[in-house]
C-alpha cells in the first residue's frame, strides 16, 4: 500500500456567521499523510524532499459515499435502451415480467453488475448494499454473478448483498432459498411488503426475523404499502426488532408510509422506529409523497439514501450520482440556505461531515480511513447545490476512480 502526502486540499473548518445567522462556510488549504490507508497526519506545511505526492489543486476533499440500496443483478444499465412496459397489475406486472426477463440477463449479469460497480464508484461510491434476487426462477445464480462482480472490486469497496426475495418470501415459497442464500454470501436477510406481497404479516416477518437469528444477519425489508397498512407493519416490525433484540440492525427501505402519516399517527411510528434503532433507506422519489426525511433524522432515526433501479424494467431513470440525488432532496423540501444544504452531506456518508452540527471540524481526524472524495467546488452546500463533479476517489487511500477502464 502505498505511502504518501495529499497536497494542497481543501477543507472546510467552521462555518461565517453575520451574528446568529450563519452565511457561509469557511476552509483552508491543508496537506494530508495517508500511511497505511489511513491519514496519519494533517499539516499546513510540507516536509522538505517529497518523494511521494498527490497534488488535489485546491479540490474540496469530502468523506466517500454509501449506496445503501442498489440492484446490481438485475439492469440493463450498459446494454441496449429499453424503456419500461406499462403497468397494469401493480407490482406484479414487474414479477410476472422478471420470470422471462431474469434468465435472459442472466449470461450478461455479472458483466453488466461490474459495469454499473464502475459507475457507482466514478459517482464517489466506495461502499455499496446491492440487493440480490433470490426466487425460484433464478435460484441463486444471480446471487453468483453479484458475488464474482463484487468479489472483483474488493480493493475498491466495501460491500453488503441482501438476499431479496422479490417475489414473496412466501408467496413464491423462497424460504430456504434465502437459507441457502445466507450460507453462500449474503450478509443481510431481505423480504417485501409482508402484507401486500406475501398476504400475512405475521409469518412473513417471523421467517424473516428466523432466518436473520440463524445466520447472525441483519435485515433490509422493502416496505411500499401506503398509509395506515404501512404504518401497521412498520410496528409490527418494531416488536419483533425488540422481541429479538436486534436494536441497530434493521432496516426500512422506501417506507413509503412515511410520506403518507401525518400528526399522531407520524410522531407514534417514528417513536416506534427509534425506540427499535430501526435506519430508513430512500430513494427520494418525486412521483408520491416523498418521506419526511427531516423529520425522521430529528427524530433520532439514522436516515440513507439509495438509488435503487437503473435503468431497468422497473424504471428507466437513474444516475447513480448520490451528489445530484442530495441536490434532488434540497429542493423537494427548500432547503436553500448555507446550513441546511451543508447538514444534507450525511445521508449519503453514513453520518460524516466535515463540520458537525456546531461548525467544529469532525472530519477528517488524525486515525481515520482515508477514504474520500475530491470535488469541484468551494464547501459541501456548494457541492451539493451545483451539483458539483467528483474529480477523484480514494479507497483507503489509494485512488481508485482513474483506474477503471472507461465506459463508452
Amino acid at each position: 500500500m502505498k505511502n504518501y502526502w495529499l497536497m494542497n486540499v481543501r477543507l472546510e473548518k467552521g462555518f461565517k456567521r453575520d451574528g446568529n445567522r450563519i452565511t457561509g462556510t469557511e476552509t483552508e488549504i491543508v496537506h494530508l499523510e495517508i500511511e497505511e490507508g489511513k491519514i496519519k497526519s494533517i499539516s499546513k506545511e510540507l516536509p522538505n524532499n517529497l518523494v511521494e505526492k498527490y497534488d488535489a489543486e485546491h479540490q474540496l476533499l469530502l468523506p466517500s459515499l454509501r449506496e445503501m440500496h442498489i440492484h446490481i443483478d438485475k439492469t440493463f444499465y450498459s446494454g441496449p435502451w429499453k424503456a419500461c412496459t406499462p403497468i397494469t397489475k401493480g407490482i406484479f406486472t414487474r414479477l410476472e415480467e422478471e420470470k422471462e426477463l431474469l434468465p435472459k440477463l442472466l449470461p450478461t449479469a455479472q458483466q453488466r453488475a461490474e459495469n454499473m460497480i464502475d459507475m457507482l464508484i466514478r459517482n464517489g461510491h466506495t461502499h455499496i448494499r446491492t440487493h440480490c434476487n433470490v426466487d425460484p426462477v433464478i435460484g441463486l445464480k444471480n446471487l453468483e454473478a453479484t458475488m464474482r462482480a463484487l468479489e472483483n472490486y474488493k480493493d475498491a469497496i466495501t460491500y453488503d448483498v441482501v438476499a431479496f426475495p422479490q417475489h414473496g418470501l412466501l408467496r413464491s415459497d423462497s424460504v430456504e432459498l434465502v437459507r441457502e442464500a445466507m450460507k453462500n454470501g449474503a450478509t443481510l436477510v431481505g423480504g417485501v411488503d409482508p402484507a401486500t406481497v406475501d398476504r400475512h404479516i405475521e409469518r412473513s416477518l417471523s421467517t424473516v426475523f428466523d432466518i436473520a437469528a440463524e445466520h447472525n444477519a441483519g435485515i433490509d425489508l422493502h416496505l411500499h404499502d401506503p398509509d395506515t397498512l404501512g404504518a401497521f407493519t412498520f410496528s409490527r416490525l418494531a416488536d419483533y426488532t425488540k422481541q429479538a433484540n436486534m436494536q441497530g440492525r434493521v432496516t426500512i427501505s422506501h417506507g413509503i408510509a412515511l410520506g403518507d402519516l401525518e400528526g399522531d399517527v407520524l410522531t407514534s411510528t417514528l417513536a416506534d422506529l427509534r425506540e427499535s434503532r430501526i435506519d430508513v433507506t430512500t430513494t427520494i422519489p418525486i412521483n408520491r409523497p416523498t418521506i419526511p426525511v427531516a423529520k425522521i433524522d430529528q427524530a433520532g432515526i439514522e436516515v440513507s439514501l439509495g438509488h435503487d433501479s437503473i435503468t431497468d424494467h422497473w424504471s428507466p431513470f437513474g444516475t447513480g450520482n448520490t451528489i445530484r440525488k442530495l441536490a434532488t432532496l434540497a429542493e423537494r423540501f427548500k432547503y436553500i440556505d448555507e446550513y441546511s444544504l451543508n447538514r444534507l452531506l450525511k445521508y449519503a456518508t453514513g453520518g460524516i461531515t466535515p463540520l458537525n452540527e456546531q461548525g467544529e471540524r469532525a472530519w477528517p481526524q488524525i486515525g481515520d480511513t482515508a477514504s474520500m472524495i475530491l470535488v469541484n467546488a468551494s464547501c459541501t452546500a456548494e457541492a451539493i447545490a451545483r451539483r458539483a463533479d467528483i474529480k477523484a476517489v480514494f479507497f483507503k487511500g489509494q485512488e481508485i476512480k482513474n483506474k477503471l477502464p472507461q465506459m463508452q
